[in-house]
């Protein structure tokens, strides 16, 4: 069987590197490629020294000139439309790992895989752990009526709340049929200390250098409460995730959106 041959783009920010570290070492996939606003040169040296690739800040080339199978984003919200659209247009799939992406993004990245015959994973968040804690929650949210978010990221995290607290709430929501019930009492507006509102939910974002990505789902009921959470260690955390996401998205078109899909949850 052919090596599944893969482009990064982002190749140069922080997620970006571990992806091409860690997928240069996948046996089942060839790294052929690499994208980035900031580019060094003409090429990236591989890290496990196994010899170098295209490296461009021109998506359109690289993708003519590497013919890679699929395209792992982890660049940013502007970016990852224009980019879907060059990819799409080359037939190329999507690995979509952008946090920020909004409802009409989704659609619009939905349609391209339509129009173009191409499939797409599109997930806010690839660490397994952080997908089994949503899934124990949405199962958990059903018997239980109050709950509170509390996620924790790194101070350069750009969005807020993140892309994993707004999914948790909203799947929670979905999965018991109606939302949440929000504690009393409240006079007058909802002071901001109270979070943000989804479904009932209070989100409360946190951003702190030290962090790296951590969220908590507190569930309360009469006499007790209910914790599940999920902590990532570092960024190694997201490639097994990713790994899978490459390997599903190769075998039929459409876009498949969260990793829960990926696992059959």
């Amino acid at each position: 069987m052919k090596p599944i041959k893969v482009a990064v783009h982002g190749a140069s920010g922080r997620m970006g590197q571990v992806m091409v570290n860690a997928l240069c070492r996948e046996p089942d996939m060839q790294v052929v490629g690499a994208v980035d606003i900031n580019v060094t040169g003409d090429h990236l040296l591989l890290p496990d020294n196994s010899g170098t690739i295209p490296f461009s800040s021109n998506l359109e080339s690289i993708l003519t000139s590497t013919q890679p199978d699929v395209l792992v984003d982890f660049s940013n919200a502007q970016a990852t439309l224009p980019t879907a659209r060059i990819a799409a247009r080359q037939s190329v799939n999507l690995v979509i790992g952008t946090t920020g992406l909004k409802a009409d993004d989704i659609n619009e990245i939905d349609r391209l895989t339509q129009t173009h015959k191409i499939g797409a994973v599109v997930a806010p968040n690839f660490a397994l752990g952080a997908v089994l804690m949503m899934h124990l929650a949405k199962i958990a949210g059903k018997y239980m009526d109050y709950v509170e978010i509390i996620e924790l990221h790194h101070n350069m995290k750009a969005d807020a709340p993140s892309g994993t607290a707004l999914s948790t709430a909203k799947a929670m929501a979905s999965a018991r049929g109606t939302a949440f019930k929000r504690p009393p009492p409240e006079k007058g507006a909802t002071p901001p200390s109270r979070g943000d509102q989804v479904e009932g939910i209070s989100i409360h974002a946190v951003r702190l250098p030290g962090l790296m990505a951590h969220q908590e789902v507190i569930l309360g009921g009469a006499g007790q409460t209910l914790i599940i959470r999920h902590d990532t260690i570092n960024r190694d955390c997201y490639i097994p995730g990713v790994v899978l996401a490459i390997k599903e998205v190769v075998k039929k078109p459409g876009l498949i959106y969260g990793l829960d899909k990926v696992l059959g949850l």
